[in-house]
């Protein structure tokens, strides 16, 4: 009886201590929104401080599955940039951005502009995703998450979907932080021919 009574004892500490971690992990999510909405604007987004923009893009020097060795921001000076960052490889989500984003690439293409996808996950996982999924642009392997921390687009281990507009000088011009997988590829598309077009 008495091992019963503890054994039911147990289970309860054991739930309310799980209870605990889900109201404490609701309260962390309501405070970063709401401090997002207090700090103003989009400037501040679920993932960090965002680039500014018309500001110079963060640079950065990635492994890719792609070619030989790293991709640099630097290489792509003189072309518009679609830098998307994403959860991680094979899930439902970004899987279907990253097919919109195939689908679309000769447009991309037609408008001088290389796609560049970024997460946490490491090189073979991208070239798997890649090989799986038909892709014909880089991925990037942010396994630190260096370079999402610097375009705020950071959460716990994982890169958080977010994307980027860069012009052929360099400079933030758009920033996507309410990305939609199946339509953002369009979204970014129509976006694009508007800054070309001033």
């Amino acid at each position: 009886m008495l091992h019963a009574l503890r054994s039911l004892q147990l289970r309860s500490l054991r739930f309310s201590l799980s209870a605990l971690r889900r109201a404490i992990a609701g309260l962390a999510i309501v405070t970063i929104l709401v401090g997002s909405l207090a700090i103003g604007g989009d400037a501040w987004a679920i993932g960090g401080t965002l680039p500014v923009i018309d500001s110079p893009a963060p640079a950065f020097s990635l492994p890719t599955n792609t070619g030989d060795g790293d991709v640099d921001l630097e290489d792509y000076r003189g072309q518009w940039v679609v830098l998307y960052f994403y959860p991680a490889d094979f899930t439902p989500g970004c899987t279907i951005e990253a097919r919109r984003f195939q689908d679309d690439l000769p447009k991309y293409i037609d408008r001088n502009a290389q796609v560049i996808g970024i997460s946490a996950d490491d090189v073979q996982s991208h070239e798997e995703f890649c090989d799986s999924e038909g892709l014909r642009f880089p991925l990037l392997a942010d396994t630190n998450g260096s370079v999402s921390k610097a375009y705020g687009s950071w959460v716990y281990s994982r890169s958080v979907r977010h994307s980027f507009i860069i012009d052929p000088e360099g400079k933030i011009r758009e920033r996507f932080v309410k990305v939609r997988p199946t339509i953002h590829s369009a979204e970014v598309l129509e976006r694009l021919d508007e800054l070309q077009s001033v």
